[in-house]
């Protein structure tokens, strides 16, 4: 079967590898479709979660698929259940994250099933929508950790997948003073759809006076600054940390959920003259099948921009590499099941 594995650094090839060999606690899900994350394009770059490994990488961790075939002491899944499969926790390897195990494969070995790893698909919901829900609860943990409050101006930096993600949450929690800032007008024209109050282009805005214009003003000793309360970091821009925190208002609230390998300056007396709050955000809610219940709730459908079957896994990594003018780019592995 065919096999999605980073080799090295920028060698990423879809090899033929034998099928799983599952034991008594795992199943094997036949994947429907698997999502291509802006991690994967760093595995890949870097040569695997950290540099190269002893053996290949599996990538994939945004999947959704029907059972195929359980182990004799699993209790909490059937064959022909529709599953999204959730990548792993502290105590499991994280499937496409440098487990054995990755998601871009026709057959994926899922061990330990009982642990929580299966979460049901609803019937009514398309197996390929399906697959945002890892995406969706990484912006939905992201959405978390802002702590965002009723009335609450937000503005989210960066409407990739995970920021548009964070955006749908805050939309359908009631918010409505969300503003999206990137320099897609794809994204910006789907923060829109979503149902974001505005969005802001930096090429073409300045952002602190637009956000002050919509948020209104908040005093501060230096100046009044815009009165937007958090802020979700989904860009991968340091430069937009450090904005944060030099123009933002005084009790402001960060959520960092953008991956940034380099250090960053920071103005530690700006953090203590506005008592800003700092969080990092790191994969799902408590309950990863919220995310789940909330694409049951609302069409996302638009958010897939683009798909590709598992044998032009090369041209949706070319997409994703020479543009971002995109939602998520989506491998439809069997577009069969379901």
């Amino acid at each position: 079967m065919l096999q999605v594995r980073v080799h090295g650094p920028d060698d990423v090839r879809v090899d033929d590898v034998p099928k799983p060999n599952p034991g008594p606690r795992d199943v094997v899900v036949r994947v429907a479709a698997c999502g291509i994350c802006g991690s994967d394009l760093t595995y890949i770059k870097m040569g695997g979660v950290a540099g190269p490994a002893s053996a290949p990488m599996c990538l994939g961790h945004e999947m959704t698929g029907v059972v195929d075939w359980i182990g004799r002491d699993v209790a909490s899944a059937r064959v022909g259940d529709r599953v999204v499969i959730q990548p792993g926790n502290d105590d499991l390897a994280r499937i496409g994250n440098g487990a054995p195990e990755g998601g871009l494969t026709p057959f994926l070995l899922v061990t330990e099933a009982d642990r929580g790893r299966l979460h049901p698909v609803p019937d009514d919901l398309p197996l390929d929508v399906a697959a945002f829900a890892e995406p969706l609860a990484v912006g939905m943990h992201a959405a978390d950790q802002a702590d965002v409050q009723p009335g609450d101006g937000v503005a989210v930096f960066g409407c990739g997948p995970i920021g548009l993600a964070a955006i749908a949450t805050l939309v359908d929690r009631g918010h409505e003073r969300v503003v999206a800032i990137d320099l897609s007008p794809t994204r910006l024209g789907l923060a829109l759809g979503l149902g974001a109050q505005a969005v802001l282009n930096p090429a073409t805005t300045d952002v602190w006076e637009s956000l002050a214009h919509v948020h209104g003003t908040k005093p501060f000793m230096f100046g009044p600054t815009p009165a937007t309360a958090a802020f979700i970091e989904a860009s991968g821009s340091a430069r937009v940390i450090t904005d944060i925190l030099d123009r933002g208002p005084v009790g402001g609230r960060l959520s960092i959920v953008a991956l940034h390998y380099e250090a960053i300056p920071t103005s530690y007396l700006m953090v203590l003259m506005k008592q800003f709050t700092i969080r990092g955000s790191m994969e799902y809610p408590s309950r990863f099948a919220d995310a789940i219940d909330l694409l049951a709730r609302r069409d996302l459908t638009s958010l897939i921009t683009h798909r590709f079957p598992l044998e032009q896994f090369g041209d949706a990594l070319g997409l994703l590499k020479r543009s971002k003018d995109c939602g998520k780019v989506l491998v439809t592995v069997d577009p069969m099941v379901g």
